[in-house]
């Protein structure tokens, strides 16, 4: 059966609004086959094996020794676990957004990177707390000073980027802007206007910090949940593409395969 003819599972988190496990002892139901997450999940990869590979959204990724990989409500994830070692922090959208700059991992942690030598040793501390707490009192307040201090470890690191300082609050809004707009606003003018600078300027600093335009942000933003919702498979092309803004089902097929070379009908077929 292909994804598009089935639900992609959602994990929800049950009985606790944080949890914290190992990726040895890990359930296999959490990460066998592609799903998606109600909550928010930091991964910190100790030891992988040399092809060890994750997909998120759609991009395979090879994982290295000392790597984070932060899974964000919605984000499709697929990975076969064989023994890798390393932390699985599960954590509720509420706990998360007290806790972590959700902007910033947002705008930059959308694949995963490293932890350089004195981050990796502050973190390993912090997670042996957490881990102490989590098993023994498990007061929440507590649980969440220790995760407010991994997570300023982890955007300190996601922000070591070419972007300078001045551009990455602009950088930071406009991921917020389009993730609030991109279905009704598709033009640069929009965005430009709402950072108030002019949209050459906005277009230099995106393509200095990303390497491409604010219109591909754009058209990314929207392949993405349009992948998303062919995944799903409870639409059909015509109402995704009605969902996504486009006029008509012609047009968004245009679009789908202009960007991706394959026709939305024809998206995950044979896989799965």
């Amino acid at each position: 059966m292909s994804l598009s003819e089935k639900k992609i599972p959602v994990h929800n988190l049950v009985s606790e609004e944080f949890q914290v496990n190992t990726l040895e002892n890990g359930h296999p139901e959490n990460f066998e086959d592609v799903h998606r997450h109600n909550f928010f999940e930091i991964i910190w990869f100790k030891e992988v094996h040399k092809d060890s590979q994750l997909e998120l959204d759609f991009e395979s990724y090879t994982i290295q020794n000392n790597q984070i990989c932060i899974i964000v409500p919605g984000q499709v994830f697929n990975m076969k676990l064989r023994d890798e070692k390393g932390y699985v922090l599960a954590i509720s959208k509420e706990i998360f957004k007290e806790a972590c700059d959700t902007e910033v991992i947002l705008a930059n942690g959308a694949k995963p990177f490293f932890l350089d030598e004195e981050s990796s040793e502050t973190g390993n501390l912090l997670i042996s707390m957490i881990k102490r707490e989590y098993l023994g009192g498990g007061r929440v307040e507590i649980l969440k000073a220790y995760l407010r201090a991994f997570c300023l470890i982890i955007t300190d690191q996601i922000q070591v980027q070419n972007t300078s300082e001045d551009d990455k609050p602009r950088i930071q809004q406009l991921v917020s802007l389009i993730e609030e707009h991109y279905v009704t606003q598709k033009n640069t003018d929009f965005y430009a206007e709402q950072i108030k600078i002019s949209a050459h300027h906005l277009n230099d600093i995106v393509r200095l910090s990303r390497g491409i335009t604010v219109k591909k942000m754009i058209a990314q933003r929207t392949l993405l949940e349009a992948k998303r919702e062919l995944s799903f498979g409870a639409l059909t092309v015509k109402e995704i593409a009605f969902k996504l803004g486009f006029s008509d089902a012609s047009y968004f097929s245009r679009f789908f395969k202009k960007h991706t070379g394959q026709n939305p009908d024809g998206f995950n077929s044979g896989k799965g």
